[in-house]
């Protein structure tokens, strides 16, 4: 009896203290995890408004990132996706926001530092990871197609899906984390003479008015031979994304500055989110690669000078791409490469911002010059009136001046340039002004003929928040928000009512007309000149192939968008772009696949 109440004395210590201890390693793990395990919804702001998220957290430790609800541009929300990445093997939200995403990277880690907030935590309180890095080492990678295409937007993705119906193996590259480049970020309004649109308004145009408005609007520097290619091929350009590609034109047109006629058509929402989204479904039906993040760093040529293939780097990956037929450099601009601005124009330097994406820094211009190729027109660099003061952003609330809503006045209250005027003219017109900026104007039922709230509702919220954009229920308390002269402002638009019902404007001349300024309430919107298009590039002809400095065709090479000069002159047209980008998009797709 002894031995068995000892034994059992035994067993109940040694259960005891088994318990104790499980209980003092729970104390334990409690006591060195500074977050309580949970998930935790958090709020940011990006480009397109509000960046809804949920965070799981164990063990101090960030383990998923769910994005809730977001209405950022499509393309730019794949920012989240590597940033999650980013987040989540680091544990850290000390990660790098992603290239041309500055608004959506700003907005998402505000959204999971917002998270963390609501677990009563702090990014610092994170466990630290030890992040090793790797030898640095990238893989070799050789690959053969037909056709490489050095850059995925609206150029790029033309030639890609021309080249691929015409039975040619195709790969696009594209250095930046998303496709689209400066096609994605535009209002993409293309200009086609004798659209059908016009013909249902019965408006007269033709081909040639097309060309002679673009050639005057470049100052006659441009190729007549290049721009009539574009003007007698933009209609069947624009059919083609329609039909083929499956681009929704809205019904009705804008009238851009410089053109005689109303002539442009709009895409979807007023966005080149349009016309991107709809080749990339396309390229991905045709079955054409799309390599992100993925940038050309050289062209390869053999002993003739022939282009047969291209160098590029991935993130872990060196690429040598050798193509049978050719290689398509449509890699845009150089409107975000300062250094590349001042050298071909001081003037142009970093005191003016930009409205093009990140990736617009000319790459595919000097590759190209490396191997012969000539430039043409590299000092014509154009402005963009109607820009945020703070990014340099083109802002899309600009519409309304297209459809002639508008009035633009400077600080003083008074017009200074018509507002459908060329793009170069309104925007030193305005950088002459007060402060460099001017205010433009709307009433209500401008507003809504607009769609403004409709298309770009994310935007007026934003140009809200940042005190660039104010609605008052007169049109003096709208002018005392930015203190312009609310006196001089009423007498500028009582003379310009008055002009509306004359059915003329004897100060500038203002070639549309539709509607007074005077149903409340009203709208002012700050704005300023920002750095748009580079009118310079690579020297085409009209088969888009590459000059070299003799005049010669540079075997293998094929260029389009605006990475190619002589187009456009010394300034471009508005909706002149999408044309270029589409029809010689088309050609050198076409003529590279023979």
């Amino acid at each position: 009896m002894k031995k068995f109440l000892v034994f059992f004395l035994v067993i109940t210590i040694v259960v005891g203290l088994v318990g104790c201890n499980k209980m003092e390693k729970v104390d334990s793990n409690e006591s060195t995890t500074s977050i309580k395990d949970g998930v935790y919804e958090g709020v940011g702001t990006g480009k397109g408004g509000e960046i809804k998220v949920e965070v799981t957290i164990a063990d101090d430790t960030i383990t998923a990132i769910k994005v809730v609800s977001h209405n950022e541009t499509p393309g730019f929300d794949t920012a989240m996706e590597t940033l999650t990445e980013s987040i989540i093997s680091k544990n850290s939200l000390e990660v790098d926001g992603v290239s041309g995403c500055t608004f959506t990277s700003n907005g998402f880690i505000e959204a999971v530092t917002e998270a963390l907030t609501a677990a009563g935590a702090t990014p610092e309180m994170l466990k630290k990871i030890d992040v090793t890095s790797s030898s640095g080492v990238k893989e070799e990678v050789t690959e053969t197609h037909d056709i490489v295409v050095i850059g995925a937007g609206g150029a790029g993705l033309s030639a890609a899906i021309e080249a691929k119906a015409a039975g040619a193996d195709v790969i696009v590259l594209e250095k930046m984390p998303m496709a689209g480049g400066n096609t994605l970020i535009s209002g993409a309004e293309y200009a086609a003479p004798n659209n059908w649109l016009q013909k249902e308004e019965g408006i007269e145009d033709s081909i040639d008015l097309h060309i002679e408005d673009t050639l005057k609007g470049g100052d006659n520097k441009a190729n007549e031979e290049l721009v009539r290619v574009l003007a007698e091929n933009a209609l069947a350009g624009a059919e083609w994304l329609r039909d083929e590609v499956g681009i929704v034109w809205e019904d009705e047109l804008m009238f851009f500055g410089g053109h005689s006629v109303k002539r442009s058509l709009v895409p979807a929402g007023a966005s080149g989110r349009e016309i991107i989204s709809k080749q990339l479904a396309k390229a991905e039906e045709m079955n054409i690669p799309v390599l992100l993040n993925t940038k050309a760093t050289a062209l390869i040529t053999d002993e003739n000078g022939k282009v047969i293939g291209v160098e590029a780097e991935g993130e872990n990956k060196n690429y040598t791409f050798n193509t049978n037929k050719a290689v398509i450099i449509a890699s845009g601009g150089f409107g975000s490469n300062v250094e590349m601005r001042v050298k071909y124009n001081p003037d142009i330097d970093e005191t003016i911002l930009s409205t093009n994406s990140t990736g617009s820094t000319g790459d595919g211009i000097v590759m190209a010059e490396k191997i012969g190729a000539s430039l043409v027109g590299m000092e014509y660099i154009q402005t963009y009136p109607i820009c945020d003061p703070l990014t340099g952003t083109l802002l899309y609330y600009d519409d309304a001046r297209l459809y002639g809503h508008t009035i633009i006045v400077n600080k003083e209250g008074k017009r200074f340039v018509e507002e459908l005027g060329r793009r170069d003219v309104m925007s030193m017109a305005i950088k002459a002004q007060t402060g460099h900026v001017c205010y433009e104007l709307l009433d209500q039922k401008g507003f809504e003929a607009s769609k403004l709230q409709e298309n770009h509702g994310p935007e007026l919220d934003y140009l809200y928040k940042n005190d660039l954009l104010v609605k008052a229920d007169t049109i003096k308390e709208a002018a005392d928000f930015f203190g312009i002269d609310a006196v001089e402002l009423q007498k500028t638009v009582d003379k310009y009512n008055g002009y509306i019902a004359d059915g003329k404007d004897p100060e500038f001349n203002k070639r549309s007309l539709p509607s007074t300024v005077e149903v409340g309430p009203f709208y002012i919107l700050k704005a300023t000149p920002a750095v748009h298009h580079t009118m310079g590039g690579i020297k085409i002809n009209t088969n888009a192939q590459v000059l070299d400095t003799e005049g010669n065709v540079i075997e293998g090479l094929y260029a389009a968008g605006e990475v190619t000069g002589g187009i456009q002159g010394a300034n471009r047209l508005g909706s002149n772009a999408l044309a270029d980008i589409t029809v010689f998009g088309r050609i050198a797709g076409q003529n590279a696949a023979k």
